[in-house]
C-alpha cells in the first residue's frame, strides 16, 4: 500500500506533489525496531512523568499536614498567651498593693530610726 501512495504522489498528475513523495519515503525508511525505540522511549517518559506526579500529591499532602500542624501551634500559643495576660492583669494589683506596703513599712522604719538617733 505504501508503494501506491508513493507511486501517486511522484505521478506528474498526483494530488500531493513531490513534497508528500519524500514524506512517504521518509516514513517507509523509519524501521521496526526505530519504532520500537521510540514506543519504549515515551512509555518510559510517561512512567517517569506518572511517578514525578505521585511524588508532588506526596508532598502536597505533607505540606498540607505541616500547615495543619502550625495553624494548631499558633492557636495553642493564642491560647497561652491570654492566659498569660490573664495571670498578668491577676498579679497587677497584689503588685501595686505589695509596693504601697513597702513604701509605707519603708517610712516607718525611716521614721523609727530617726527617733533612735534622737534619743
Amino acid at each position: 500500500m505504501g508503494h501506491r501512495i508513493a507511486s501517486l504522489a511522484c505521478a506528474p498528475t498526483g494530488r500531493f506533489g513531490g513534497t508528500a513523495a519524500a514524506w512517504v519515503v521518509s516514513i517507509e525508511a523509519i524501521s521496526k525496531t526505530e519504532i520500537s525505540e521510540i514506543s519504549t522511549t515515551i512509555a518510559s517518559a510517561i512512567e517517569q512523568q506518572g511517578a514525578a506526579t505521585q511524588e508532588i500529591a506526596r508532598n502536597v499532602q505533607q505540606a498540607a499536614a505541616g500547615t495543619q500542624e502550625v495553624s494548631a501551634n499558633v492557636g495553642g500559643v493564642t491560647e497561652g498567651a491570654a492566659a498569660t495576660g490573664a495571670a498578668a492583669s491577676q498579679v497587677e494589683t497584689p503588685a501595686g498593693n505589695l509596693s504601697r506596703q513597702s513604701q509605707q513599712l519603708r517610712e516607718q522604719v525611716d521614721a523609727f530610726l530617726g527617733q533612735v538617733r534622737a534619743a
